[in-house]
């Protein structure tokens, strides 16, 4: 058999290329800064197990993560919403209607903490989009679907370790 088509098992990397980086603004909540803060410790954790196994592969793993997790952090920009509004804004909850009467419940978050099954979605999705600066009774279209806001429940700073004001990260 030729060589050319044997896999090699043994690869190692001494770097991997960046993950991209979105060019919209970091806009985070504070639990969300919390979460890329928690994430850039773990991962120094993980590098430091790495370099005393010698995991050269899990090293370059983890070097390319830190890269990114670190540029995330440090241009994370907390945002502090009103905790009162009746327009929907970033990091309120906002339930809509669709046309088929079923309802959906979102909350508009940062990019690196959205997560569509969990309820979240990212202030830049086409969904955020088109509800941020609405009110109840407003429709706001996505594609070819319309959808009605039927509630806009306030900004709450969901973090684990948020006291009555939060403070400013920055």
């Amino acid at each position: 058999m030729s060589r050319a088509f044997v896999k090699e098992t043994d690869e190692t990397f001494d770097s991997l290329p960046d993950r991209p980086v979105s060019k919209h603004p970091n806009l985070v909540t504070s639990a969300g800064f919390e979460q890329i803060d928690a994430t850039v410790a773990r991962l120094h954790q993980e590098r430091a197990a790495a370099q005393a196994a010698n995991d050269r592969t899990a090293l370059a793993r983890i070097a390319r993560e830190l890269r990114y997790w670190s540029s995330r952090k440090s241009t994370a920009r907390v945002i502090h919403a009103p905790t009162e509004s009746g327009v929907v804004h970033f990091g309120c909850t906002v339930v809509i209607a669709r046309e088929d009467g079923s309802q959906q419940s979102y909350r508009i978050v940062g990019e690196d903490e959205a997560d569509p099954s969990r309820g979240t979605i990212s202030y830049t999705s086409p969904l955020a989009q088109a509800l941020l600066g609405k009110q109840i009774g407003d429709a706001a279209c996505v594609g070819r679907y319309e959808t009605e806001i039927v509630e806009i429940r306030p900004f709450e700073d969901l973090s684990p370790h948020s006291g009555p004001s939060p403070s400013s990260h920055r």
